[in-house]
């Protein structure tokens, strides 16, 4: 019991400290829209990066949407990366759209039966509900305003990446490409990791791709390689997937660690 316990206090420091990090990047040029919501009750912020020569262009493009996408959150530093890779030719082009958090912990978890769990937040586990709203909202709204091709992707860290992740197994034919880094999978008692073969038996027919990294926490690594060990046993043939294993990096740092080749293998099928 006081190993459950002391796993549950580190976790949430992890998420504390996660949450306050502060944002010391330049702020690219951007633009930035308000999406309502009826999925959700509210009116959500996205910020929208359009990578170099977009306006003068004719071309339309694959769209990154982003977690965590606030001006004083990640978007900028992913921002800014994804402009260093196309202009090295590491990437090809991409429209990046940041979708800032309002209630950061109820929109990134699913329902729990862990009182643990439960004590994060006031609210938690509406993540289908706020699945709903990229899907059938914020979408069409980009894809409106916005010159896009059909492909799409999504990136997130921490509780971020156990959205992504959980997207990925439930809701696979949402996105083409998944990016997790260190995805906090421990989430109701690894119920995503103990659902995945039924999950897996019903995964889309297209082609998808998946990138996740652990970092040296072991609330997390340890369910990571379960999740590659799960992946590696199924070989479903449309799924291309890289564990990438970092256990020099530490929850705070794996993201900015590793975003670089995170990008690189995902946008280069």
């Amino acid at each position: 019991m006081n190993n459950v316990v002391v796993i549950f206090v580190f976790s949430l420091l992890l998420l504390s400290c996660r949450e306050q990090t502060q944002n010391l990047d330049p702020i690219p040029t951007h633009e930035t829209i308000q999406v309502p919501s009826a999925e959700i009750g509210e009116t959500r912020i996205i910020n929208i990066w359009t990578p170099p020569g977009y306006k003068e262009g004719v071309d339309s493009f694959p769209v990154l949407y982003m977690l965590d996408g606030g001006i004083k959150e990640d978007f900028p530093h992913i921002a800014n990366t994804l402009d260093t890779l196309i202009k090295s030719n590491k990437i090809p082009s991409i429209i990046l759209v940041g979708i800032e958090n309002t209630e950061r912990r109820r929109d990134l978890t699913g329902p729990t039966e862990v009182a643990k769990d439960k004590e994060i937040a006031t609210v938690v586990g509406q993540s289908e509900k706020f699945s709903n709203f990229i899907k059938n909202e914020l979408m069409p709204e980009i894809n409106k305003r916005y010159k896009t091709t059909n492909q799409k992707g999504i990136i997130g860290e921490s509780l971020a990446g156990l959205f992504v992740t959980e997207t990925l197994l439930l809701h696979s034919d949402m996105f083409d490409f998944y990016i997790a880094f260190d995805p906090s999978i421990w989430w109701n008692d690894t119920y995503l990791l103990k659902t995945a073969d039924q999950h897996l038996a019903n995964f889309a027919t297209t082609n998808k791709r998946f990138w996740f990294a652990g970092s040296d926490a072991e609330d997390i690594n340890v369910h990571t390689d379960h999740l590659a060990k799960t992946l590696q046993t199924k070989k479903l043939s449309n799924l291309t997937w890289q564990y990438v294993d970092e256990p020099n990096e530490q929850h705070n740092t794996i993201f900015r660690a590793t975003k670089e080749k995170a990008l690189i293998w995902t946008l280069n099928p």
